[in-house]
């Protein structure tokens, strides 16, 4: 028995020796790139165990390769506003990881895009991608515009200079972009209609996300809110708790936040605050859908306009104060690194319950460490959010096959694609040590998916 342990013990050690390694290699290679390396961080971390037990993986190779991109590509955008004046901005596509599908991932808008912004969220695409069980690889991309403040023909200029340059490097069997911030139902409309001129053909499989008269799938826009309350109902069910009489705080009023704010209310919760990136609305009755969808998706305005309707509510500049909230579920819809280690803490001093992250990455490595010492209900990025690319593949069969499915239909297997995501990241943390660790869990699952895959293709 102790020879046992022994050899279980030289075999982790040697794997963390192993993933350290690499680790500093990407570091030394990668400088700077913060936001990039917090990712590979995160992921590595989880790691360890799986080399240990597969020593196929280190022999392969798998770790070196995954880390690089297989292409990233940066262009420039020049396009002309409304008063003649000529306009240049960046563009990004990283096309991360192929091995069980064509590179699938959104387009971002937004002034803080980077390579490094870039490189992040195409990674962790990788293992949410593979996590679906769908057939799509890793991919992300976008550009520094802001389209805050401009107007529709100047979104419409910058769409088509963008498209001019990456319809070069993309197809429905190649590379399928889709939105995030920034990049909605109009921003996807110029940037397909460029590509259909370009190209010549009708190609809907090109792009998720479309509008449903041309090609896009019913339950693609409420996909990613709702599946990420999909998720933590999971988490919440093995606890022996619900959304039913909860109080939840939602960060973020776009698409993601919307939806997961109409869903969280459906289930029986009393959803009191959301945000934007000016500042966030308290509205103890319970935040009026209605008036947020307006105010959000049809006039475009800030959420400071709530008051106004909603005198009773309040209104703070500032917009990571709500997390200052007390509530027993926490779904941070918003960005990146919203919720650092001060707001772990205070969130956890106010009796929160559980977290599920709406966003890609939205809580740093500290708060994440914070939240599973103290024994919180956390469900990662990669895991809770995949509802939205889950439902892109959803939209690519329906393409390949010109078939149009019914909300329900859509609605029903985004439901069981994200218990299955919860069901297949709490074995993989069970099987590896870890029982109820969601981070690790999830990590695993993916990963192995794609590596396994990676071993079958050989050295490419």
């Amino acid at each position: 028995m102790e020879m046992t342990m022994n050899l279980k013990d030289e075999r982790m050690l040697e794997a963390k020796k192993y993933v350290d390694r690499v680790y500093e290699s990407v570091v030394q290679r990668n400088p700077n790139e913060y936001e990039f390396l917090q990712a590979v961080k995160e992921i590595f971390l989880s790691l360890t165990p799986v080399f240990a037990r597969n020593p196929k993986y280190i022999e392969a190779g798998i770790l070196e390769m995954i880390v690089e991109p297989e292409r990233l590509i940066s262009f420039r955008v020049p396009w002309v506003d409304d008063n003649g004046k000529v306009r240049v901005n960046r563009g990004y596509r990283v096309q991360y990881n192929s091995a069980i599908g064509p590179y699938k991932g959104g387009l971002r808008f937004h002034p803080s895009v980077n390579q490094s912004i870039v490189k992040f969220l195409g990674f962790e695409q990788i293992f949410k991608n593979a996590l679906t069980g769908q057939s799509i690889g890793g991919g992300k991309g976008g550009s520094d515009f802001d389209p805050k403040g401009k107007s529709d023909m100047e979104i419409m200029r910058f769409c088509q200079s963008f498209m001019t340059e990456l319809t070069k490097y993309i197809g429905a069997d190649v590379d399928v972009p889709a939105g995030d911030i920034g990049v909605g139902a109009r921003e996807i409309g110029y940037m397909f209609g460029q590509y259909k001129r370009l190209r010549g053909n009708f190609e809907a499989g090109v792009f998720t996300g479309k509008g449903v008269g041309y090609g896009g799938s019913l339950g693609r826009t409420e996909a990613t809110g709702y599946g990420t309350v999909y998720f933590v109902e999971e988490m919440l069910k093995d606890r022996g708790l619900s959304f039913a009489g909860s109080t939840v705080v939602v960060s973020g009023s776009g698409n993601v936040s919307i939806y997961a704010i109409e869903k969280a209310q459906e289930y029986g919760a009393k959803v009191v605050a959301c945000s934007d990136s000016n500042g966030y609305i308290y509205d103890d009755k319970g935040i009026c859908l209605d008036t947020v969808k307006r105010l959000k998706e049809v006039e475009r305005r800030r959420i400071s306009e709530y008051v106004k309707e909603h005198p009773h509510a309040q209104y703070v500049e500032g917009s990571t104060g709500i997390w200052t909230i007390p509530c027993d579920i926490a779904l941070p819809c918003a960005t990146q690194n919203e919720i650092d280690e001060n707001s772990a803490k205070t969130l956890i001093a106010n009796g929160v319950k559980a977290i599920g992250e709406g966003a890609n990455m939205p809580s740093t490595l500290d708060a994440i460490d914070i939240f599973l010492e103290s024994e919180v209900l956390f469900g990662p990025g990669k895991a809770a959010n995949a509802g939205g690319v889950a439902v892109s593949a959803l939209e690519m069969a329906q393409n390949s096959s010109r078939v149009q499915w019914s909300f329900e239909k859509v609605d029903s297997k985004l439901k069981k694609i994200m218990t299955e995501i919860y069901r297949d990241s709490i074995k993989a943390a069970d099987d590896y040590g870890h029982p109820g660790n969601l981070v690790i869990g999830s990590n695993i699952a993916g990963f192995k998916k794609v590596a396994d895959a990676m071993i079958i293709q050989g050295v490419i």
